[in-house]
């Protein structure tokens, strides 16, 4: 047994969301479901994104997924931060800076590898001028970024 995993609270879309968010990522599956009773309810699922085991938890309606806690993905190209970001807006969206919240009300950061560096590059006038072009942006896009940093 893993020490930590992320736990999410949906109303009553865990296996739902947890199939969905299966099928975005390679390295990931669902482990197991547990439900009230043999045929039930379903009240729990486990399940991998990319290697992170996370559980998603039918709980009911009085607690809800926030912008407090998101899922930050690392991207290695345009290509990959598009893909994402349209099926995970399909029914939810968009944020700043690339944010998002999908349909099911788990908030994302869909974030190419290149921001976090140009945000800490040793040039602070470099720095500063990729996290002013990051604030005006929704989804991230890196080519308006190299642009303003003049690469």
């Amino acid at each position: 047994m893993r020490k930590i995993t992320t736990f999410l609270w949906f109303d009553d879309r865990a296996e739902e969301a947890a199939g969905f968010y299966t099928s975005l990522f390679a390295d990931s599956r669902i482990i197991d479901v547990q439900r009230q009773g043999e045929g039930g309810a379903v009240m729990t699922v486990e399940f991998e994104l990319a290697g992170q085991r996370l559980v998603a938890f039918n709980g009911g309606p009085q607690f809800k997924l926030n912008e407090a806690t998101s899922l930050y993905v690392s991207c290695e190209s345009q290509e990959e931060v598009d893909e994402l970001w349209a099926k995970l807006t399909e029914g939810g969206e968009e944020s700043q800076c690339g944010w998002l919240k999908d349909r099911y009300g788990l908030s994302w950061q869909i974030i190419p590898t290149e921001l976090p560096e140009l945000l800490s590059h040793p040039d602070p006038a470099t720095a500063q001028q990729a996290a002013k072009a990051m604030l005006t942006m929704q989804k991230i896009d890196i080519a308006e970024l190299r642009a303003a940093v003049g690469r």
